[in-house]
């Protein structure tokens, strides 16, 4: 077996695409050449939801990696941004917002175990194994009052 070093835009590509494998509204698309992402979303709404959670532009040391979301002209709310990002995502349990005296929103990803290739080299077919919710953590603007979480098994 070879084994053949990534970039870190390559290993952030894999997390992005493996966050959207399962979710027939969203297609990722890498140019390795121009170092960039385009994310293609057929629902309007769940476009512009992505296009608000995502960097437009990602730096890794000297390299900036540019991230677009081609997105619908449908303007959404705060309220219901994460419900329209993971609609119909299968990757995801539920959407959780708390009221009272602690506000918060929890995204409740399933319990498994998600896995790319990422020329690992501690693990024989060169994959990392994780979860969602730490994907979403690298992947996602970070929001304040936000968490992303995994269900119970």
């Amino acid at each position: 077996m070879k084994f053949n070093k990534l970039s870190p835009w390559e290993t952030y590509y894999n997390e992005i695409n493996a966050m959207f494998k399962w979710d027939k509204d969203v297609q990722v698309i890498f140019n390795e050449a121009a170092r960039q992402i385009v994310i293609y979303v057929e629902n309007d709404a769940k476009a512009s939801a992505l296009a608000e959670l995502l960097p437009k532009k990602k730096e890794f040391g000297t390299v900036e990696l540019e991230i677009e979301v081609v997105p619908a002209d449908e303007f959404i709310t705060a309220e219901n941004i994460y419900d329209m990002a993971f609609r119909g995502n299968p990757a995801v349990a539920d959407i959780i917002t708390t009221t009272g005296v602690f506000k918060a929103t929890y995204i409740v990803f399933k319990c498994e175990v998600v896995q790319y290739f990422d020329d690992n080299i501690g693990d024989i077919f060169g994959n990392c194994s994780t979860l969602y919710q730490d994907i979403a953590k690298n992947i996602f603007n970070q929001k304040e009052g936000v968490f992303y979480c995994t269900d119970r098994a």
